[in-house]
C-alpha cells in the first residue's frame, strides 16, 4: 500500500495504472483511488497527490463519517421500519382504495421514498433511525401518488385530508 502524508497522517491510497489520459482522485468507501496514465513517472504523481492532501484527506474524513453513519442502522430498527411500513400500506391502501405492484425497502441516494408509474413503492431504508411519524408521512406521500402522479394541489390536499399534521411530520426528516 502506498501513502501520503498530510498533518502527520498517513493516508494509503491504491494507485491503479491504465491507458488513459489523465490522473484522477477517487474518495469512496473510505478509501482512496489513484488512476494513473501508464506512462505517468511515480514522482508526478506523489507530487500532485501531496498537492492536493488536504482535499484527499477532508474527502477521506467525510466518506469514512458517511460509511458509520450508515453503518449504525441496525437490525431491530430495519425490523422496526419494515413493520411501519406494512401496517401503513395496508390502512391507506384500505382508506384510498389503492394499493402499490410491490414495495420496497433499499438504500435510495435521492429521496425518501418514490412511486413509479408502474405503482412500485419505494422507502428509504435509513427511515430506520427515523420517528415513527416521519416513516408514516413518507409512507402516506408515496400512498396519494397511486392516485395523483404530481405533487398538485389536489395531491397536498389528499395528504392533508389522511394527514392533518403533515407538515410537522415532514420537518422530522430533517
Amino acid at each position: 500500500m502506498i501513502e501520503i502524508q498530510y498533518e502527520g497522517n498517513n493516508i494509503p491510497y491504491t494507485l491503479q495504472r491504465s491507458k488513459i489520459k489523465n490522473l484522477y482522485i477517487y474518495v469512496k468507501d473510505g478509501e482512496v483511488i489513484v488512476k494513473a496514465p501508464v506512462r505517468l513517472s511515480n514522482k508526478y504523481i506523489e507530487e500532485f497527490l501531496n498537492k492536493k492532501s488536504k482535499w484527499i484527506y477532508e474527502s477521506l474524513q467525510k466518506s469514512k463519517n458517511k460509511v458509520k453513519k450508515e453503518e449504525k442502522i441496525e437490525k431491530k430498527d430495519v425490523e422496526r421500519l419494515q413493520k411501519i411500513v406494512e401496517d401503513n400500506i395496508y390502512k391507506y391502501s384500505k382508506i384510498l382504495g389503492k394499493s402499490p405492484r410491490k414495495v420496497r425497502i433499499k438504500d435510495l441516494k435521492y429521496a425518501w421514498g418514490s412511486c413509479s408509474s408502474n405503482q412500485n413503492i419505494s422507502i428509504n431504508l435509513k427511515l430506520a433511525t427515523k420517528d415513527e411519524r416521519a416513516i408514516k408521512y413518507v409512507v402516506l406521500h408515496e400512498m396519494c401518488h397511486l392516485i395523483y402522479m404530481n405533487h398538485s394541489k389536489n395531491f397536498w390536499n389528499l395528504v392533508e385530508k389522511n394527514m392533518p399534521n403533515y407538515k410537522e411530520c415532514k420537518k422530522l426528516l430533517a
